[in-house]
């Protein structure tokens, strides 16, 4: 592939995991600064790393998140926890994957995941279609 065609795999990739909300917040904030940036996470990422066969999109997503609590990336496990349920991850899987991480990642680390992902399920429930 060439870096276009990288380019726009990536963004099929991170609208389908993250949400088309994601992605046009994130591409609304372009500017001089952060656009080289912007366009090779797309590109190496989602285009390359996120387009690969041997892994589906959900286990990377587990990988994703379990990385993202052991180093404390609360931004960006709060992001994946939605493309998480996206990619097909249940609640209950998603709490099964925090309570082993606390014995690989620690428990504060886990306890914190445990209360940002309970965050990101209620913003979603309250966001859901037909929830008063």
């Amino acid at each position: 592939m060439d870096d276009q065609e990288r380019y726009d795999a990536g963004t099929r990739n991170r609208r389908a995991v993250l949400g088309d909300a994601w992605v046009d917040r994130a591409n609304s904030q372009l500017n001089d600064f952060n656009r080289d940036f912007q366009d090779f996470l797309t590109r190496y990422a989602w285009g390359d790393v996120w387009n690969r066969p041997g892994l589906d999109r959900r286990m990377r997503s587990c990988i994703t998140l379990s990385i993202c609590i052991a180093l404390g990336r609360w931004d960006e496990f709060r992001g994946h926890v939605r493309g998480a349920f996206n990619n097909g991850l249940t609640q209950d899987e998603l709490k099964e994957l925090i309570l082993h991480a606390a014995i690989y990642a620690g428990v504060p680390a886990a306890n914190t995941a445990m209360h940002q992902a309970e965050d990101v399920i209620r913003e979603l429930e309250q966001n859901r279609p037909g929830t008063p």
